[in-house]
């Protein structure tokens, strides 16, 4: 062994030590910088690779990225496997992130990414509401009542300042009715009433925004639900032949993506575009070209907005920075040299 070369110190860093360190107006301002540099072709990002595993209902994905502008570099390994609580009392998804330094490639932080992936889901909702919602929204609707539904409520809280009526609704009743209690206890002062609801268009009809978040391979909400002036968060949908929104409400909206080539493969519009009754010349823009200034957002009030978001490896490198820099500043995690000197 040289004295010549320094060993790497990788910080190790849990789901605790990032539940101390993530603040969702951090993160909703560090996604949307991360999805304007997006828009103006500064980043490199290629597409999510997958693997499918078949047999056990499953993939795992690698989503690499770089953003030179802000020094930011990540790689997450990403999996969902929906059958994971029912069989194995499991997350449904889970992930570890690798913050790499661009200056020589060394991996300065391994970490939980299953939280990250949580928080900056729910801030690219938010930042979409922010663009392509009404000003004046009020009421929210969520389809779906799993871990994502809780940051995808707390973004759209924190975006819109205060709520009058919140319905969730999901297949399992006891799941919608516990998320509305922990919601009424956590947010009184800001959401005047969180209702859990028994059928999913009651969550559709009437919301100013709308969140889908369901593994779903059927639509859910139906085109008749949907009304003039509403803005819909499409984020369930994150992998070939998963959908949550009949055709027909795409083809009546603006529909905005994150990125072409995973929305086309994976996200809302994959399904409805393999049976043709759906393309690119539908497809109003990037949710990236919208925040840079390119492409408006809203343009009028009763114009229905759509967002797809099959979510982009920046919003985790920037996620994940922000965890590793005030964790440094906290002395949290546990450093290791796992990496040793030539």
């Amino acid at each position: 062994m040289s004295d010549k070369y320094s060993p790497v110190k990788t910080l190790l860093l849990s789901t605790s030590d990032l539940k101390k360190v993530l603040d969702m107006n951090d993160v909703l301002t560090a996604v949307e910088n991360a999805f304007r540099l997006r828009g103006l072709d500064r980043v490199q990002m290629p597409p999510k690779v997958y693997l499918f595993f078949d047999k056990f209902n499953g993939d795992i994905r690698t989503m690499p990225s770089y953003i030179e502008d802000i020094g930011v570099s990540a790689v997450k390994i990403v999996n969902v496997h929906s059958d994971n609580p029912k069989k194995f009392g499991m997350r449904t998804v889970m992930a570890t992130i690798v913050l790499i330094d661009p200056s020589n490639g060394s991996p300065i932080s391994i970490m939980d990414g299953s939280i990250i992936t949580d928080i900056r889901t729910g801030a690219a909702s938010g930042v979409a509401t922010k663009y392509l919602a009404r000003k004046d929204s009020r009421n929210l609707g969520i389809i779906g009542a799993g871990s994502q539904s809780h940051t995808q409520l707390l973004a759209i809280l924190n975006t819109l300042v205060k709520l009058d009526d919140v319905k969730i609704y999901d297949l399992l009743p006891e799941k919608s009715k516990a998320f509305a209690e922990e919601a009424n206890k956590l947010y009184s002062k800001r959401i005047k009433k969180v209702t859990a609801v028994d059928d999913p268009k009651d969550a559709v009809q009437g919301m100013d925004v709308i969140v889908t978040c369901t593994p779903s391979r059927k639509p859910i909400v139906k085109d008749s639900w949907v009304s003039k002036g509403q803005h819909i968060n499409c984020i369930g949908a994150d992998a070939p032949g998963k959908e949550e929104l009949e055709p027909a409400v795409l083809k009546r909206g603006k529909v905005i993506i994150d990125d072409w080539e995973q929305a086309s493969h994976s996200g809302e519009i994959n399904v409805p575009i393999s049976k043709g009754l759906f393309s690119q010349k539908n497809v109003y823009g990037n949710i990236g070209e919208i925040v840079a200034g390119k492409k408006p957002g809203r343009e009028s009030h009763d114009e229905i907005t759509i967002f797809c978001s099959t979510g982009l490896a920046i919003q985790d490198a920037v996620t994940a920075k922000l965890a590793y820099d005030a964790a440094r500043k906290k002395g949290l995690g546990h450093e290791f040299e796992m990496i040793h000197p030539l």
